[in-house]
């Protein structure tokens, strides 16, 4: 399908060259001609007008038109009156029949990929509401390359924010604004990698193919440390030498388990006694169902602690938007480092972010969300205990992934496979392990993005594929 330019003459680059001995028109008819056949014009693409192309190329319009009728003799150009000129069907030789496409995959049932939120819950009104205040407001000289660091307004939302609601110790001064966890962990890693640590602990289960490549990507090693009920063990972290990591102490990904208080002080009195590092990722803090949300690790040793937040599934993975609460000793290097990158995210997103944060609107969707996903996984825990009663299921202490465990004598290769039969997307904890795991199958179950109805008719599906 060609492409519709917008405007009544599109672009198009042409040179004449007035000392080569070769006519003007020639030249034309040689440069439009090529482009025809080398696929820069495709096939029912408009050219300029006569009259454009004349004003542009600094010559005659009767020269143009010449030029045109000529390639329209030749078959390269189409022509019919009121409308614009484009290159003919015929101009091109017809591509060789593609391959028939396979045929579509059948749509799913459900499909309960974790780590996504509801997307079709995204406040699109407030959030448009925000960036038309922002644009209102934005002063001229904004519009500048920004502070590397951040919008100041977002940095002191960010800030306050924090403090209240995750009882941080957040300073604007010290919050860097970053494109989400991605580049936030990196900017940290690198920022670390500058003070002489490079090696980097983190939980296993966990996310050991993104880290270690985020890892490598800043020069250091990455090695998983085990998690047990309570966290992360802070004796095995101890073995490894490392002097950074990585820990989501809120909701365990992928486990779901919430780090204890007592293994919360050891693993400060570990950063302290090792001059060492914690990462925090703040996962899934914002939806807790069956206690008091839990504070930020950071507020209890933020000479220590580096917090990484975003609003990737508080409201949407695509603004890609979070922040770092960053140690005195790591700030200037991790500035450093976000402006050699991309000089900054952009300010009109950030002003935004802050405008919809200050103005309560957040935390009105936050409360909204909550009531969604509570509903949503008391409708997951009905589902397996009717049509699953064997399957234990963990995790649910906070955001909107389980965990099941599956009984002896399966692996998750086979469940997984067999439902996708059954059009039910599963995925086992596999990918989640720095090596195979020794305490039977689990799959992890996230329901942010299914409906209520899917996840009720998802499980009854491949109810006795879960069930011992």
């Amino acid at each position: 399908m060609p492409l519709e330019w917008s405007g009544l003459s599109p672009e198009l680059l042409l040179t004449l060259d007035r000392g080569s001995g070769e006519g003007l028109r020639a030249q034309l008819e040689r440069q439009i001609r090529d482009a025809i056949r080398a696929g820069r014009l495709e096939v029912g693409e408009r050219l300029p007008s006569s009259r454009e192309l004349a004003c542009r190329m600094g010559v005659s319009r009767g020269l143009v038109q010449d030029c045109y009728a000529q390639l329209r003799a030749e078959g390269y150009l189409a022509t019919r009156v009121g409308a614009a000129t484009t290159v003919a069907a015929r101009a091109c030789p017809r591509p060789a029949a593609p391959a028939p496409a396979p045929p579509p995959a059948p749509r799913l049932i459900a499909d309960f990929r974790s780590g996504v939120p509801d997307l079709g819950s995204f406040p699109l009104a407030d959030w448009l509401w925000a960036m038309r205040e922002a644009a209102r407001a934005l002063p001229t000289e904004a519009l500048d390359y920004g502070e590397p660091q951040g919008a100041p307004v977002l940095r002191e939302v960010v800030a306050g924010y924090q403090r209240r609601v995750r009882a941080a110790a957040a300073d604007p001064e010290r919050t860097v604004v970053c494109s989400g966890y991605g580049q936030g962990l990196g900017l940290v890693l690198r920022a670390l990698a500058a003070h002489g640590i490079r090696t980097l602990a983190y939980e296993d289960p966990g996310s050991p193919g993104a880290t270690s490549l985020a890892a490598a990507y800043a020069g250091t090693t990455a090695v998983p440390v085990p998690v047990d009920e309570d966290g992360i063990d802070v004796r095995a972290l101890e073995a490894t030498g490392a002097r950074a990591v990585l820990v989501t102490p809120a909701h365990q990904w992928p486990t779901g388990v919430v780090m204890a208080a007592e293994r919360r002080r050891a693993l400060i009195a570990w950063a302290q006694r090792r001059d060492a590092f914690v990462i925090e990722d703040d996962y899934d803090a914002e939806f807790r169902y069956d206690r008091e949300p839990v504070g930020s690790l950071q507020g209890l040793a933020a000479d220590r602690v580096v917090a990484i937040g975003t609003v990737s599934k508080s409201l949407a993975p695509a603004l890609r938007l979070g922040w770092l609460l960053c140690p005195p000793a790591l700030v200037a290097s991790v500035v450093a480092f976000k402006g050699a990158d991309d000089r900054g995210s952009p300010t009109l997103d950030q002003v935004a972010l802050a405008r919809l944060i200050a103005s309560g609107r957040y935390d009105r969707h936050l409360r909204r969300m909550r009531t969604v996903y509570a509903d949503r996984r008391a409708t997951l825990v009905e589902a397996l205990a009717a049509h699953a009663p064997g399957v234990r299921l963990t995790g649910l202490a906070a955001g909107f992934h389980a965990v099941a465990h599956l009984g002896a004598g399966r692996t998750e290769e086979q469940v997984v496979a067999a439902a996708r039969a059954r059009r039910v997307g599963l995925y086992g904890m596999a990918a989640n392990r720095s090596a195979p795991g020794t305490d039977g199958a689990r799959l992890v179950l996230g329901f942010g993005n299914v409906s209520e109805r899917a996840v009720a008719e998802g499980i009854a599906a491949v109810g006795d594929l879960l069930a011992d």
